[in-house]
């Protein structure tokens, strides 16, 4: 016969018998207390006043059932019961021996001292307080003894308002140990956080030995990202898994809790602080607008869907040429979406018919062109294809949007445009170029380009293929040890991006602050470590996984730019700048584009570079060719 616990049992029954258990003891409570006032005062175990106030006692029971319940005295839980709970107990009690009181003065009783009202008050409240903590504890400790061999010592960092809350919210828990605080303020050194002892950052490895932990909990939202990165740098070079809690605007927001740790994140090393939006300009062009975007399925058009859906437009239409990248966000939006009109359109940038016919169609009045070819050695592989999507699937997107008097029109471009040596950077200048002619065309409509750097995380990135080598067991591949790049979070990229859309009058080149650039090698150390792994490497031999440098692949650069030339001004966003550059006029423009359309349909990939390199600032006009189909033989090429 299976033996049956008593957690199950209390578990089964909790839920029905909870309040009326409560209400119980709580009668009880006072019962004991009214009698203790006076016997206490009146140096009588059993005063006779006792059995004349008995008529006091339905008015406590009353109490129990109607006042108490009123305040919301039984909402909160026994086991997380704190000091708002207490206050609540306090300001109904008072009102309890208020009324109590007042009843008993106005029937006009004698023998019942003052005094004992006083008395009365205080042992109430010892009683009605010192169950619930005697049962939150004694719950805390049946739990703590129910999962002895599950719970994983472990030390919070940080002794403030976020970590007193994890280590409430965490007492409880059946997997992590609480065994203390870490903070580097010397003011709180020694001392204790609800029976919490706290420690120096400096005592970490005796804690280690101590108490046998190799996990942190980062619990400080607040902290700058710079001595954020320093700080969980440090802990892992001590070798000790770091939880953070969520960020400090999640915290805020109610999306999530402090409870909800994760692992350290790629994102929370690269991380900024982050500048608070501005609200006129990120509605301005999509709040009750009908918008457009090209390339709904990517990286970039994806989140530029959530965040657009978000600041409630008309209608968004979601263009995309992969079926299965358009049925996945399309299906991601309805669920988080329900509400909003959502138009699911299969389809290509370089069929400028039917991009009219859509934009025509739902009347679209800003449309964010995000659809291009990314990969630098892909579309070295594949120039024409690159050309074609990237350089003219802009161009019949943009002439679309002026037959369909589409007021905005955004492209988003990359600082691979500035000064590239490779065809996907030469073809999304050209596209940039594009639309910088056009804008100087009499037409109702706006072209805007916002230029930044990589965005962390998305597909084709290192980041992503870091992560596969490093589940894999290394070795981690880079390309050169001094090769750097900007990185930005996609949702802070999006986020600007649509600031930067307002400001422009026709034609603007807009260029995202990236921050500092960060060395390659640097991120996939860090990367493996966030892994828990530790870096083979000369000095380290014994450690976990290899670093191994596999040369730059055809098109890549040791460092990229975001200015063709040193001019940039300020806009009213800190981290959203103007460039000042030169374009070319559309009759000029018009003819070299026709030239190179010839020249890709006959495969003249000579020429196509000579062209490039006369269109495009800093193109090499020996640029070496890669396309997989100028040869019969297989090129072999390092993707």
């Amino acid at each position: 016969m299976q033996k049956i616990q008593l957690p199950h049992v209390l578990h089964l029954i909790y839920p029905t018998w909870r309040r009326p258990a409560q209400q119980a003891l709580d009668c009880i409570s006072l019962g004991v207390a009214f009698w203790l006032a006076l016997a206490l005062r009146l140096q009588n175990l059993w005063p006779r006043v006792l059995i004349e106030s008995a008529s006091l006692l339905p008015w406590m029971l009353l109490a129990v059932i109607c006042l108490f319940p009123s305040l919301g005295l039984y909402r909160s839980l026994t086991r997380c019961s704190g000091s708002y709970t207490y206050y609540r107990l306090v300001a109904s009690q008072t009102l309890l021996t208020g009324l109590m009181y007042l009843v008993w003065e106005l029937k006009g009783e004698s023998g019942f001292p003052r005094t004992s009202w006083l008395i009365f008050w205080n042992l109430s409240l010892m009683l009605l307080v010192g169950w619930r903590v005697l049962l939150r504890d004694g719950l805390l400790f049946w739990n703590q003894r129910s999962h002895p061999t599950r719970r994983q010592p472990v030390l919070i960092y940080g002794a403030g308002a976020a970590g007193q809350e994890l280590l409430r919210a965490l007492r409880q828990s059946p997997e992590f140990k609480i065994v203390g605080m870490i903070d580097d303020d010397p003011k709180l050194l020694h001392q204790e956080l609800n029976g919490m002892r706290i420690y120096s950052p400096y005592q970490l490895p005796q804690l280690r030995h101590r108490f046998g932990c190799e996990t942190v909990l980062l619990a400080i939202p607040s902290l700058s990202p710079m001595r954020r990165r320093r700080l969980i740098q440090n802990l892992e070079q001590d070798r000790f898994k770091v939880l953070t809690i969520p960020a400090m605007t999640d915290l805020l927001s109610g999306k999530a809790q402090v409870d909800q740790l994760r692992p350290i994140q790629i994102e929370d090393l690269l991380g900024r602080h982050p500048v608070q939006p501005l609200e006129k300009l990120l509605r301005a062009c999509v709040y009750q607008k009908s918008v457009m975007v090209t390339g709904a399925g990517g990286s970039i058009g994806s989140e530029l869907a959530r965040q657009i859906l978000a600041l409630h437009p008309q209608r968004l239409v979601l263009f995309e040429m992969s079926e299965f990248g358009l049925y996945q966000i399309h299906q991601e939006l309805t669920q988080r979406f329900p509400q909003a009109e959502l138009v699911p359109i299969l389809g290509t940038v370089c069929d400028r018919t039917l991009l009219e016919r859509v934009m025509r169609r739902f009347q679209i009045q800003t449309v964010y062109h995000a659809a291009a070819y990314k990969h630098v050695p892909m579309v070295e592989l594949n120039p024409i294809q690159g050309l074609l999507n990237n350089t003219f699937g802009t161009l019949h997107s943009a002439k679309a949007a002026i037959a369909a008097e589409v007021e905005t029109f955004v492209l988003i471009s990359t600082d691979k445009a500035v000064r590239p040596t490779n065809i996907m950077g030469a073809s999304k200048r050209l596209a940039e170029l594009v639309l910088q002619a056009l804008a100087q065309e009499p037409h109702a409509t706006r072209f805007t380009m916002v230029r930044f750097g990589n965005v962390l995380g998305s597909s084709g990135s290192v980041v992503p293929r870091f992560m596969a080598q490093i589940r894999s067991g290394g070795p981690v591949e880079v390309t050169h040890p001094e090769i750097t790049r900007f990185f930005m979070t996609i949702p802070e990229a999006v986020q600007l991006l649509l600031q930067a859309s307002a400001m422009g009058k026709g034609g603007d080149v807009f260029l995202l602050h990236m921050g500092d650039s960060v060395k390659i090698v640097d991120l996939a150390r860090q990367m493996i470590q966030l892994a828990g792994y530790t870096v083979r490497e000369p000095g380290h031999p014994q450690g976990d996984i290899e670093i191994v440098f596999t040369g730059l692949r055809p098109g890549e650069k040791l460092y990229e730019e975001l200015l063709i030339q040193a001019e940039h001004l300020s806009t009213e966003h800190p981290l959203i700048f103007r460039a000042e550059e030169e374009g070319l006029s559309w009759h000029r423009l018009r003819a070299t584009l026709e030239q190179l359309e010839a020249a890709m349909a006959i495969q003249d990939y000579e020429f196509i570079v000579a062209l490039l390199h006369r269109l495009v600032a800093g193109y090499p006009a020996n640029a070496p060719i890669h396309a997989l189909l100028n040869s019969p033989q297989r090129q072999q090429v390092l993707v």
